[in-house]
C-alpha cells in the first residue's frame, strides 16, 4: 500500500503545521506563558522526519503523471 502524497503536498503540510504551531507558541507568550524555541523547533524537524519516515515506509512517493491528473 503506497501513500497518495507528493513530496511537495508533504512540505507544505508540514510548513502549515509549522506556522500553526508557531502562533500558538505566540498566543500563549502574550497570556505571558513564555516557551523557547529550540525544543519548538526540534519538534518541527521531528515531526518532518516521522512524515518523510511514514511515507517511505508505506512505499514512497507518487510520481506518475498519470495518476496526479498531470498531462
Amino acid at each position: 500500500m503506497t501513500v497518495d502524497v507528493t513530496r511537495g503536498g508533504l512540505l507544505v503540510g508540514l510548513a502549515v503545521f509549522g506556522v500553526i504551531a508557531y502562533e500558538l507558541r505566540t498566543v500563549l507568550d502574550a497570556l505571558g506563558v513564555s516557551l523557547p524555541i529550540v525544543p519548538y523547533m526540534a519538534g518541527v524537524f521531528l515531526l518532518a522526519g516521522a512524515a518523510v519516515w511514514v511515507v517511505f515506509l508505506k512505499g514512497g512517493w507518487r510520481n506518475d503523471a498519470s495518476t496526479s491528473g498531470g498531462r
